[in-house]
């Protein structure tokens, strides 16, 4: 038999269509299989977090059936509570498949500590600037008599003199004692 007689043959048409049937048929089904198993056309509306406690974002979150996810903390915001949601993502009002993540990023307990370089010696000129980028804030300027006109003789805190190395928490106000240019008697 030839190639041309088996082409245009009975047994050879009969299976081509059967195959196509099959095709059909298996492409039919798993496209309704794939329209139930990815919940199509089904979303939940992702709720607003900023500002909640981590127990109600996690009940508001369990009801709207999506998963909470702690990212890592973000730097102190005083405008919220400790330990709230300050950003979330995906934003609030985002239609979102059922099961899926929500970042959280909490509001830490406090401003982190940081440590106090050793400006003694040092100008106001150049001590101001270099506390206020750490994120302190300059109180008091005492002046005593000390030969360094406008020298740091020592930095205080709350009354007592800052140590080497020590932390304080960002925005703590420090307290400057400088010299006046005169002699000490």
């Amino acid at each position: 038999m030839s190639l041309i007689k088996f082409l245009k043959s009975r047994i050879f048409l009969k299976q081509i269509i059967i195959a196509v049937v099959v095709i059909v048929v298996l492409s039919f089904i798993l496209l309704k299989w794939l329209n139930i198993s990815t919940n199509h056309g089904k979303f939940e509306t992702v709720p607003d977090l900023t500002g909640k406690s981590i127990e109600v974002a996690e009940i508001e979150l369990k009801e709207n059936k999506l998963v909470m996810e702690i990212q890592d903390s973000s730097n102190y915001n005083p405008d919220y509570p400790k330990f709230s949601v300050i950003e979330q993502d995906p934003a609030a009002g985002a239609k979102v498949k059922e099961s899926r993540k929500i970042y959280l990023t909490l509001n830490p307990s406090g401003y982190r500590k940081v440590r106090v370089p050793n400006l003694k010696g040092k100008t106001f000129r150049q001590a101001k600037p270099t506390l206020e980028a750490l994120g302190f804030k300059i109180g008091t300027l005492t002046y005593v008599d000390y030969l360094g006109k406008d020298e740091v003789v020592k930095l205080t805190h709350k009354g007592s003199e800052i140590q080497k190395d020590e932390a304080l928490s960002k925005t703590a106000t420090i307290d400057l004692v400088l010299g006046n240019g005169n002699r000490p008697k």
